[in-house]
This record gives structure tokens, sequence and C-alpha cells, in this order.
């Protein structure tokens, strides 16, 4: 097979049985990405939405009408009660997630959850100790992590294309603009939780666990919002090899910025996350590689963040609930991103690298 067939094949989302197609989902939350990311990528795939439900029924009633999804409901409730509804897939504030979830733990429904789970790592602990108690599989939508760079890339890592890693730096110089979102504009602690918690993710699911992490958390001069909108992370892993992630949502230019760059012995990776240079709409992503030896390989994808990754984290859980098996990004997995974002918000407080082994977020800790 060829360079380019084999990391198609790669970052295909999972193969899925017809028994795991046709499981009911319920999707909780009918915001802006839900109609342009979540529905699109189950309609693309041919999952079975069942029901949505949203506290403003004239927007459940249109998205229902829009994607063709038979019923709406006026409640949460009344949706944990349809029998046909095997998955929630809820996608609302981490607070009332953390409640919506909870009732569907009670009643059997298994879960994909957005990020963060919770900022509240406690609660997030309670969630995946009471779902493994009740034999519920709870996912987390870190999407990233099916991105098809980054699953490009772990392929080739897997393959040995680079030999020992030793640095990672993802690169991001992008325009977000938080102050319009009113659930994100008026939270002390932001770019982390909401932004960056994907490529802490990604980077875990590249790497593996840290040793340690350090974090300069900061805002723009001119923000009216009160979290950060910079951040400069850096991590160390045990035999040596470093990370580190460079994120600004300032850039107000027609010149954004969204990187990965990978160095091992053996080569080294350049990649381009394309959706982040027109967002939502964005561009195919594009990776080079550059081996040792000389050689020199470029691919363009052909799918997107929007929607492949969508389906990809949903078709995960959708398949473990068939196969019997956990998610790649169960709850208990999440726990350990959860961790490494308090420890990066606890380093930008004390000014010290954090130790990432057996920490223990403290929520007595103040707001960075």
């Amino acid at each position: 097979m060829s360079f380019a067939s084999d990391l198609e094949k790669a970052v295909a989302p999972p193969a899925l049985s017809e028994q795991a197609r046709q499981l009911g989902i319920g999707v909780v939350g009918c915001g802006s990405i839900v109609r342009a990311a979540h529905l699109p990528a189950y309609r693309k795939a041919g999952l079975n939405v069942v029901a949505v439900v949203d506290r403003d029924e004239a927007r459940s009633a249109g998205v229902a009408e829009q994607f063709g999804i038979g019923r709406t409901y006026a409640s949460v409730a009344e949706m944990l009660a349809n029998p046909a509804i095997a998955v929630l897939d809820i996608a609302v504030d981490p607070e009332s997630q953390a409640d919506i979830a909870a009732a569907a733990i009670a009643r059997g429904k298994h879960l994909l959850c957005q990020k963060p789970f919770s900022e509240s790592f406690s609660t997030a602990t309670t969630l995946v100790e009471r779902a493994e108690s009740a034999g519920v599989l709870l996912a987390v939508n870190q999407q990233m992590r099916w991105e098809q760079l980054v699953r490009g890339i772990k392929f080739l890592i897997d393959n040995g294309a680079l030999g020992t890693i030793y640095d990672v730096f993802i690169d991001i110089d992008v325009r977000t603009d938080f102050a319009s979102w009113p659930l994100m504009a008026p939270r002390p602690r932001l770019e982390l939780f909401y932004h960056s918690i994907h490529h802490l993710d990604s980077l875990r699911f590249l790497m593996g666990e840290c040793v340690d992490v350090s974090a300069s958390l900061s805002r723009h001069p001119l923000q009216t919002i009160p979290g950060e909108t910079r951040s400069l992370v850096h991590l160390r892993y045990a035999e040596g090899a470093t990370a580190s992630i460079r994120t600004d949502h300032n850039n107000w230019s027609d010149d954004p910025r969204a990187l990965i760059h990978v160095r091992g012995t053996e080569g080294s990776i350049d990649g381009e996350l394309g959706l982040l240079y027109d967002y939502p709409n964005g561009r195919p992503d594009r990776l080079v590689l550059r081996r040792k030896d000389g050689t020199v390989e470029h691919h363009e994808f052909s799918g997107s963040w929007v929607p492949d990754a969508f389906v990809a984290s949903m078709s995960d859980l959708l398949g473990a609930i068939d196969g019997l098996r956990e998610p790649s990004a169960s709850g208990r997995d999440n726990l350990e991103t959860l961790r490494l974002v308090h420890a990066a918000y606890l380093s930008n407080e004390r000014g010290t690298r954090v130790d990432c082994g057996g920490f223990t977020p403290d929520e007595s800790e103040p707001p960075a």
C-alpha cells in the first residue's frame, strides 16, 4: 500500500456492526456545536438519533425538522424514560452536564459527555465511579484525539517511522471571540479548560503520561473577559522527552497558525490543523514526513475535524457498548486529562513546576 492509503486507512472512524449502528441516541442540547458538528456527523455515519431535547422547545423542534429526527422532548426526564434510547450525547455547560449525567447513569443510559467533563475533579471522579458501579459506559468527547492529523501522527509513531520521539510542539495562534459565547465569557478559568484541554489530551494519547508540567497563563491587554486567553505549557517525560503548547486566541490578522511539530531520532512531522485556519469551515489537514535518509512525503487528508472526528468519537462509544469494552476516551481515562489541566493551573498559580505523579487537585486553590 502507498503512504497516502496507509494514512487514510489509519485515520478512518472505527467500523461498526449493524447492531451498534442501530443503538438509539438521544441528544441533550441543540446549540451551535450540535447543529454544526454532532448531528451532521451522525447523519453522515448513518447513526440512529432517536430524539433531541433543549430548554428552548422551538429550537429543538427546528433541529429535529432539519435533521429528520422523529422525536423531541420537553425535559431530559422524559427522554430518559424512553427505552429506545441507549446512549445520551450531552452537549450543555459542565455544571448542567453533571446533573444530567447522574440522572442518566441512574437510568442505565450510556454517556458521551463533552469536555471539560467537569471543572470539579471530585465531581468528575464521583460520576466515573457511579457509572462503573452501574455498568454504564461513560466516554468524553475529546474528539481531537480522533482528528485526522493527530491519528496520522499516532499511526506513524506506532509504526516506527520517527524512531524515538523526543519533542512535540503544538503552536496555535488564532482568533477566538470568547466574549461572544455567554457560557464561556464569565469563566475565570478559560483557555486550558475549554480549548487546550484538547491539546493536553492529545499529548497524552500520543506520548503517554508526563512526569511534570509547568504553565504560564495570561490575558490580552484589551480583553474584557476575566479568563486567560493565552497559554504556554511545558511537559517533561520520564525518558527525557518534552512537549510544549503555545496558544494565543488574540490573532486578529488574516494569518492564523495551527501547527503540530513532532521530532524523533529517525524522522520528523510537520502538520497543519486545517479546521483552525477558517473555523468552522476549515481546510484539509496537511502532514509532511521527513525521514532521516532524506526522503520527504506529503499528505493532505480527505476528511476534516468537523464532522469526521465527531463520527469517530461516537462510533468508538457505540462499538464499546457492542463489544463490551471500555471506550478510548473513557471517563476513567479522562480523569488523567483533568488532573493534568488542574496541575497546569496550579503551576501557573505557584510559579513552579508541578509533579504529576500522584497529584490530586485541591479545589480550594483560587482560580488562575
